[in-house]
């Protein structure tokens, strides 16, 4: 986890990295930037808890069994986010969700961000906790804001910002051969 400085709003921010969950009754900001990865950000608001993920792929494949690693997967890093809020006071039944992330970042591949909202979608409709906002899906990778304690997220798209190189100027050849 890295803390980053405090900005002109004065509250700290919480840097939540790939496979990492962050749960807070605290006036913080839990960001991260996502591509095809998946953040889950949960909220209760009786309690004034709330929690962010962030999860590489849906589940495991086979012969995945390293428990280091097993935080990238949606399926433990949803069920790691709704326990830590439980310890925290919040209910499930109170719990409100919003989804980030899903984009298909390459082309000609599978697309992986696809399959894991569908898959967020699935676990929160079956753990019966409310789906409130989405932005998932499209090309761009985001920036996700989320404040825990108000159930507030920002969510910004990261415009396209790969670089081009300009073509290499070549002298006019003149016929004749150099060796070195």
């Amino acid at each position: 986890m890295t803390t980053l400085p405090l900005p002109r709003d004065g509250l700290r921010r919480i840097n939540v990295l790939q496979g990492e969950t962050r749960v807070s009754t605290e006036d913080v900001v839990l960001t991260t930037v996502l591509g095809s990865c998946i953040a889950a950000c949960l909220y209760d608001p009786l309690m004034k808890v709330g929690g962010l993920n962030h999860f590489l792929l849906a589940e495991p494949g086979d012969g995945a069994t390293d428990p280091k690693s097993m935080l990238r997967y949606g399926v433990y890093a949803m069920e790691v986010l709704i326990n830590a809020m439980l310890e925290l006071g919040a209910a499930r039944g109170r719990l409100r969700a919003r989804l980030y992330g899903g984009a298909a970042m390459r082309d000609g591949f599978r697309d992986i961000g696809a399959e894991n909202a569908r898959f967020a979608r699935r676990f929160l409709a079956d753990e019966r906790i409310a789906l409130t906002g989405e932005d998932v899906g499209g090309g761009n990778a985001r920036r996700i804001e989320f404040r825990p304690t108000l159930g507030l997220a920002r969510c910004r798209h990261v415009a396209d910002t790969a670089y081009v190189a300009p073509p290499i100027a070549r002298p006019a050849s003149t016929g004749d051969v150099q060796f070195f």
